[in-house]
């Protein structure tokens, strides 16, 4: 089926300008279609809050392929189509008593789009989403369906592939034994206790999640999730926070509905690792959103340069989530070679008044090498990337092998990645 006209994001921000959208029924209409269009790019969930996903060209969505789904119990691996929602996934894979080792706060998203741009949850011991990829199919500029395996040459440089590779057509993930999880949602901790107990906060659970409006010295909320074997309960006075007696949502004054379930309430992993249940849209979509990854060493520094600023960040902001992530080896990986601490703003939808002050975040934050997540708004420069990134030579290299005519470019890689 082909459309167009009207296309946008989830949060209607971005309009896709793609001369056609398309959603082939099958691998071979798919592999056809790549080979005879001169610009192409994938489109995953719609989630990216920037033009990474769009193209003058043809824009092709794999959700009409068939939908697969294979565990490989002795090899400890499932392959999934690119379009499975992680909550499908999760799902499935707890039904068959397995599970992921890490799932982001929103199961809405799709595999390969949250593969491609290094996004992640929270957890001093997990990595990214991407870390989990055993294995990718890819259809290249050619149509022809390249396997890579994780071992193979450029295999790291391929799984944040930006899009800019070809398109991801279905990934291998590792995956584990099913477990349990009970959430406990705690408020209000001082900044200052914060500071002193970075490492004891975030090393206190299985997933801990920290979400502030910047409108004072504490942290709203802390959001832990622990395995349900390991959990013991919480006490009543955590780092000098107190235990919510009800639901609670990330942002004041909205219904914790849509949320999953705390107060250690006992559920599946994929039940609990996500912030929000995949029955709900998680919001209305009216919302902006960045974040920036620095290395945990230098995390503190990094929060207290926000803080200073907090009176430009907090009239724009609806709420800021912040988590730790492990260190990986994918090259383009906003956590490559160094285990960091992600700083996430969900803006007001006002683009004119956002801008500046992604600006003014972006200053302070650049004495702290600050990567940006690939699919949220940013404005950093090309020479910041290119240093942030040791590995973006190979990864252009990988880029020209697979892709020498441009087939897969967009105006988002001629913006950041030139060259």
């Amino acid at each position: 089926m082909s459309m167009s006209g009207g296309l946008t994001n989830w949060a209607g921000s971005v309009t896709f300008q793609a001369e056609h959208v398309t959603r082939p029924g099958s691998l071979d209409e798919l592999r056809a279609l790549v080979a005879r269009s001169s610009t192409v790019r994938a489109l995953g969930s719609g989630h990216s809050f920037n033009d990474i996903a769009d193209t003058s060209g043809v824009l092709l969505s794999p959700d009409a392929l068939p939908h697969l789904f294979e565990i490989d119990a002795a090899a400890r691996t499932v392959r999934v189509g690119a379009s499975l929602r992680y909550a499908e996934v999760g799902r499935r894979l707890y039904e068959a008593g397995f599970a992921l080792g890490n799932l982001a706060s929103l199961p809405h998203i799709s595999v390969a789009g949250s593969v491609a741009t290094a996004t992640h949850g929270s957890g001093d011991g997990n990595r990214n989403l991407s870390a989990a990829v055993a294995g990718l199919e890819i259809v290249t500029a050619d149509g022809d369906l390249v396997a890579l395996r994780r071992g193979d040459e450029g295999f790291e440089g391929a799984v944040v592939g930006l899009g800019a590779l070809g398109v991801v057509v279905a990934v291998t993930l590792d995956i584990v034994p099913a477990f349990d999880m009970r959430q406990y949602v705690y408020e209000e901790l001082p900044f200052a206790v914060l500071e002193e107990h970075f490492d004891d906060v975030f090393s206190s659970a299985y997933s801990v999640s920290l979400f502030t409006g910047w409108r004072g010295p504490a942290i709203d909320q802390v959001w832990i999730k622990r395995r349900a074997d390991q959990d013991e309960g919480l006490p009543g006075d955590w780092f000098a926070a107190w235990p919510a007696v009800e639901p609670r949502h990330p942002v004041p004054g909205i219904s914790a509905a849509p949320c999953t379930e705390q107060l250690g309430v006992p559920g599946p992993w994929f039940a609990r690792l996500p912030h929000f249940r995949p029955e709900f849209t998680p919001s209305s979509g009216v919302e902006l959103q960045s974040e920036y990854l620095v290395p945990r060493a230098r995390a503190v520094e990094a929060l207290r340069a926000v803080a200073a600023i907090r009176d430009r960040v907090a009239p724009v902001l609806q709420i800021s989530e912040i988590r730790t992530i492990a260190a990986d080896d994918l090259w383009l990986s906003t956590a490559y070679g160094r285990d960091s601490v992600g700083i996430h703003f969900t803006w007001v939808k006002d683009m004119e008044g956002v801008l500046p002050v992604v600006a003014a975040l972006e200053e302070c934050l650049a004495p702290y090498e600050p990567r940006p997540h690939w699919g949220k708004l940013f404005t950093t420069a090309p020479e910041a990337l290119r240093e942030a990134y040791p590995r973006l030579p190979d990864f252009q290299a990988l880029r020209r092998r697979l892709d020498p005519a441009g087939k897969f470019a967009n105006a988002f890689l001629a913006r950041h990645l030139p060259g």
